[in-house]
């Protein structure tokens, strides 16, 4: 069973997934496409996220994408994840910024 996504206020949800080639995390934005930096995510409303999660649960296979879920994030630019679980996911491990996912980019 799916653990519900709270969403609070001034928040919203973005899509997320594991590349199947390399295992990377990868933030879907507006256009469908998949992309390395959480910067690039589609902001969705919390009423919206259910037809759009649909659609990339079923095409996830075809995008080389696996594990496709919702993320609350704060609503600014670029959206910050709430959790510390999905921060990290965002911005790498917990180490010295400059080796960090962003900065390699």
């Amino acid at each position: 069973m799916k653990r519900p996504v709270r969403v609070g206020a001034g928040e919203k949800l973005v899509l997320t997934a594991n590349r199947l080639l390399d295992g990377r995390i990868v933030w879907r934005d507006h256009d469908g496409h998949w992309a390395a930096r959480v910067g690039a995510a589609e902001k969705l409303d919390a009423d919206a996220v259910s037809d759009v999660l649909e659609e990339a649960q079923a095409r996830a296979q075809q995008d080389g994408v696996v594990g496709v879920y919702e993320v609350a994030v704060r609503d600014v630019d670029p959206p910050e994840p709430v959790t510390v679980r999905e921060r990290i996911r965002a911005h790498g491990p917990t180490v010295h910024p400059e080796f960090s996912v962003e900065a390699g980019q």
